[in-house]
């Protein structure tokens, strides 16, 4: 076996303690910003959105760059998985640049254009915090393409590590700049920019260790090598794709969901949070997933690749459950901490539990066995079912939830799940299939 149980506690531990950190971290910071005012929450939730778009765009690439990375691994070839990595990074700089250089000229008619019906306290806080973490787009390129190539080398305890550290500056940086300084959102985007970048500079040091099995140590040069680049984005651009148009998706949905009101985005935040905290095992055991099957697929071992999928999955399934049933019993009191106005809690309590209990079913066959196809290299026809489930049924059902039946922000959450359900299936049916196993 290419992975003992003891190798996969020793890569997958680490992982929930850095999502389970990500994830707290996350709802601090909602919190912090909740003392500044409901129009601050809703400001960096609608910003989050983008935000969550660039950062997909990123770890999409990462995606690329950690398959093939870990498929020269697979074949015992760390020369090619270090050259492969560097261009990983080097790709990722240059995008990230664009992407932040773009973000700071026209932020503006960006925010106009996507939220543009939201209040006016509400735009000015998604203003301030969109073009201060505009900065951190690059650091974070970076630190997303080097964190994923740690776990292609089976490493995951550097990056929660490291994690610790940048999670910690954010809260430290949080407490000073919001409640100290009193600089409201500005110092919310402050302290996540700086977090960042101390990240990146971290991790970026240790890839230059050269007795790691995936270095940058006579690697580094500003040369692109188009081969190596075309393998990544093979694997990266139907990824990045897939996950910008969900994420514009979402962005769509936002614009309709601030159609509601202030309470119903101010509700969706911090449903948001806490959703990502009900499936933060599998979020991490997927990162895991990924690896081990690009390594098992790299090798050629396809046999072993279907064992620990259906190991790993089963594992979420297992987590996701137990987690679903404490949101489901004591939402009421998760609520209290977020000190909400009665009707934000009372529907943000229904939408948890109704996400809490599709979860369990259908979150692990939607969003963990696409991994191991990508793994494999079986990029577009994963991004094809994606994007046509999340339009068709995504969105399309709830523009009908909302406008025909008045289902508001909750027959938002019910499209979503929907959608979990269709996708599900299509990748069922398809990893039980053989044709994945040949796109290597």
């Amino acid at each position: 076996m290419l992975y003992t149980n003891k190798d996969l506690r020793k890569l997958i531990v680490p992982l929930i303690f850095e999502q389970l950190l990500a994830i707290l971290v996350g709802m601090v910071d909602t919190v912090m910003i909740a003392g500044v005012g409901e129009a601050a929450v809703s400001g960096v939730s609608l910003v989050d959105t983008i935000n969550i778009l660039i950062i997909n765009i990123t770890a999409a690439l990462a995606t690329g760059g950690a398959v093939v990375a870990g498929h020269f691994l697979g074949q015992k070839d760390s020369a090619h998985a270090s050259k492969s990595a560097w261009q990983l990074v080097l790709f990722s700089i240059w995008l990230s640049v664009i992407v932040t250089i773009i973000f700071m000229a026209a932020h503006k008619p960006l925010l106009g254009a996507v939220f543009g019906q939201v209040e006016a306290e509400v735009m000015e806080s998604a203003t301030t915090y969109l073009v201060i973490t505009a900065v951190s787009i690059c650091p974070l390129a970076i630190y997303n393409s080097c964190a994923a190539l740690f776990r292609a080398m089976n490493d995951s305890r550097t990056t929660m590590l490291i994690a610790i550290v940048m999670n910690l500056i954010n809260l430290v940086g949080n407490a000073i700049l919001i409640y100290g300084v009193k600089i409201g959102v500005a110092g919310a985007a402050i302290a996540t920019t700086v977090s960042r970048v101390a990240a990146a500079a971290i991790i970026l040091y240790l890839m230059f260790h050269s007795e790691k099995n995936i270095n940058f140590r006579g690697q580094a040069t500003w040369k692109m090598d188009f081969a190596l680049v075309k393998k990544i984005l093979y694997i990266g651009i139907p990824n990045g794709l897939e996950n910008s148009l969900f994420q514009l998706g979402k962005i769509l949905l936002l614009s309709l969901i601030s159609t509601f009101g202030t309470y119903a985005i101010a509700a969706n935040a911090v449903c948001n949070t806490l959703a990502c905290f009900n499936v933060l095992p599998g979020q991490a055991i997927n990162l895991a997933l990924l690896s081990v099957a690009s390594i098992c697929i790299g090798a050629g071992d396809y046999e072993q690749a279907r064992y620990y999928t259906k190991k790993l999955m089963w594992i979420i399934i297992s987590f996701t459950a137990v987690l679903s049933l404490v949101m489901i019993a004591f939402a009421p009191w998760i609520m209290k901490i977020y000190q909400l106005t009665p009707q934000t809690e009372s529907l943000a309590v229904t939408i948890l539990r109704w996400h809490a209990i599709l979860a369990i079913f259908f979150w692990a066959p939607s969003f963990s066995l696409p991994n191991t196809l990508r793994a494999a290299g079986d990029v577009i026809w994963s991004m094809v079912i994606a994007i046509a489930s999340m339009w068709i049924f995504r969105i399309g059902f709830a523009y009908i939830f909302s406008f025909y039946y008045n289902g508001g922000l909750l027959g938002v959450w019910i499209a979503m799940t929907i959608d979990w359900g269709f996708r599900g299936i299509c990748y069922g049916l398809r990893y039980h299939g053989h044709k994945w196993e040949r796109l290597v």
